[in-house]
């Protein structure tokens, strides 16, 4: 399995919702998270490597550390706030490209985990922008949209 590079198609579609959280789902979200660690990222959404689902992974301890899960399923963003902030971001799959990157320092999402639980999460700081980067994947986003 290899990370999608741009200007791969399916790094710009707005990706298809998950119907039913399968074996083969749990599966798919247990490879994103060796990937992620194996390609040293702190994000991975599915496009990534090639499937039109609305999932993405976090790096666990970033997850752990503030008390949210590391899988997301369906995410919805609902709230952004007006404070923002400025920090340089890269992609995995758009390498060696680093740029100053404006988001939200605090968000809520919403979403289901991986055993098909609803959760919310109120997130700040590092992970409100992980969450950010990784949401605009399942948008058909890039870093290069916010330049």
């Amino acid at each position: 399995m290899e990370i999608v590079k741009e200007p791969k198609k399916i790094l710009r579609k707005k990706l298809k919702s998950v119907e039913k959280i399968t074996p083969e789902i749990k599966a798919l979200i247990s490879d994103m998270r060796k990937k992620m660690v194996e390609s040293n990222g702190v994000g991975l959404a599915a496009n990534q490597i090639g499937h039109d689902l609305q999932i993405f992974v976090i790096d666990k301890n970033l997850a752990d550390e503030n008390g949210a899960p590391d899988a997301y399923i369906n995410p919805e963003i609902t709230e952004f706030s007006k404070n923002t902030g400025e920090v340089e971001e890269g992609c995995l799959s758009i390498p060696g490209y680093w740029h100053q990157i404006k988001r939200s320092k605090k968000i809520k999402i919403k979403a289901l985990d991986e055993n098909g639980k609803k959760i919310k999460i109120k997130a700040r700081g590092f992970l409100a922008r992980v969450l950010q980067h990784e949401y605009d994947h399942l948008q058909g986003m890039l870093i290069r949209d916010r330049v």
